[in-house]
């Protein structure tokens, strides 16, 4: 008989994942063989097999009530209930034919809370949002006291926003506040702003705040909890925010001391968040704590270099796509100008000696639609993003033109040892040799699980990414 010690909790987590979430074939085969071991291993492996659910499909969810209503003992295991994977997709099904099957809708998705009365995170999605109604979100916000992260991802129909908008009402003369700590609202566009004014100043611990692509402004943006110490947040193409309001709320409110994602993309198409003066204030204001940083679209002229300069020696991530520099610009990030001629040393004070230089920490840079990055610009001499002097850089993201332009140089690439990788509209030029002893790869607690550069939306719970989470963070 094995003792206890030989397969512990840790090691029986190992187990727990043999396939994908998005796939059909049974999951989990070897660790539900532990079932049949010993008593000690099937109590280690059922909290294993029951602390993290994730549902792909609604016969699955279906298969997973239907047992903890029968044993509820199960349902107080359950931390987490992920359904960011969830579709019909595959199935033969429209989302209309899975509401008529009725095996996840609002009333079991309920159900399903009700039973699980010590979870802690719930991840949702648009493709559920018309099953997450006022009596879900009621019991999201008030009845689940141990709830740390929820998500909302794109959430976006008339039936959530106003299940949305009257479940956060009952706020407005209510001075308790939540839990949470990690909240996701990526492109829950069609909320009203009044729903951030009620929510976010009644959220003392969080930490996480993804507001993507939403009504948010600035009056809300500043209504944050001043305990709150926020490191992810994300106001990526929100156009009822403006720049000077975004910059005043990082200069000033002490939630953002210990910052280390920050996204103020926007779509200049649309509407452009950061101009100069903007710039100007905020590169100075930001926190050394801060790792990945994305300013795509902001109004960066040559003048701004100098104050990026220092952000990139404690950067890992730079989205500066649309930036008005040259290519010594963005060379200045990676290595030291050369020194002009100057006078004899008698003439020089100590304060005009040059400094040491501090290498850069950058890993991800996008370079998007910057008209001076170009495949024969970055081939030229006179660029040195593709040298292994610029290690540990690692992913150059660029517009469509240019990765184009080097799919074709398939033997130059080769050489200089850079490969082309694209997944949905992206695409990125990525060293595929390494200095030796660099320090490479994508894995990073403050990613919580995710393993690529340059993601575009905050995650609120440790783990792979998939389904529709891995197409908001990194593929659109």
């Amino acid at each position: 008989m094995l003792s206890s010690d030989i397969l512990p909790d840790e090691v029986i987590a190992q187990l727990s994942i043999d396939t994908q979430p998005s796939g059909y074939a049974p999951r989990n085969v070897d660790l539900i063989s532990c079932l049949l071991t010993s008593r000690t291993i099937h109590v280690a492996t059922i909290n294993t097999l029951y602390s993290h659910i994730t549902i792909p499909h609604s016969s699955i969810f279906s298969k997973f009530l239907t047992h903890v209503s029968k044993y509820p003992g199960l349902g107080t295991i359950v931390k987490r209930l992920d359904l960011s994977h969830f579709t019909s997709v595959g199935l033969g099904r429209s989302r209309q034919g899975n509401s008529e099957i009725q095996n996840l809708t609002s009333k079991t998705l309920l159900k399903c809370l009700d039973l699980t009365p010590a979870i802690q995170e719930v991840l949702l999605q648009e493709n559920l949002d018309d099953d997450i109604d006022e009596n879900v979100l009621n019991k999201l916000f008030y009845g689940l006291p141990k709830l740390r992260a929820v998500d909302f991802c794109a959430s976006s129909s008339k039936p959530f926003a106003e299940s949305f908008t009257s479940a956060v009402t009952g706020l407005v003369d209510c001075p308790m506040n939540l839990g949470i700590r990690r909240l996701g609202l990526h492109e829950c566009f069609t909320l009203p702003n009044s729903v951030y004014e009620t929510l976010l100043p009644r959220l003392p611990q969080l930490t996480h705040l993804d507001v993507a692509h939403t009504r948010i402004t600035d009056s809300a943006l500043a209504s944050i909890a001043e305990s709150a110490s926020l490191s992810h947040l994300n106001l990526g193409r929100c156009t009822q925010i403006t720049g000077r309001g975004v910059v005043d709320f990082l200069t000033t409110h002490p939630a953002i001391k210990n910052l280390v994602f920050l996204n103020l993309s926007c779509d200049i198409a649309r509407y452009r968040l950061l101009w100069e003066a903007d710039v100007e204030r905020l590169l100075p204001a930001l926190p050394n704590t801060l790792i990945s940083l994305n300013l795509n679209g902001a109004k960066i002229r040559h003048w701004h270099a100098p104050l990026l300069l220092p952000l990139t020696k404690h950067l890992e991530e730079l989205s500066i796509a649309s930036a008005d520099l040259s290519v010594q610009d963005i060379n200045s990030f990676f290595r030291p100008e050369s020194p002009p001629s100057s006078p004899t040393r008698q003439q020089v004070s100590p304060q005009e000696q040059p400094q040491p230089w501090t290498p850069s920490t950058l890993h991800y840079i996008d370079l998007s639609s910057i008209p001076a990055i170009t495949q024969p610009s970055l081939f030229s001499a006179s660029c040195v993003l593709l040298s292994p002097s610029t290690s540990p850089l690692e992913v150059i993201e660029l517009g469509d033109k240019a990765i184009s332009s080097l799919r074709e140089c398939r033997n130059t690439n080769k050489i200089l040892g850079w490969v082309v990788k694209e997944l949905g509209r992206r695409g990125w030029y990525v060293r595929d040799s390494h200095p030796a002893g660099a320090n490479v790869g994508g894995r990073r607690s403050w990613k919580m699980g995710a393993m690529w550069w340059g993601m575009r939306k905050c995650p609120v719970a440790w783990g792979e990414v998939g389904g529709l989470y891995g197409h908001y963070m990194f593929k659109k």
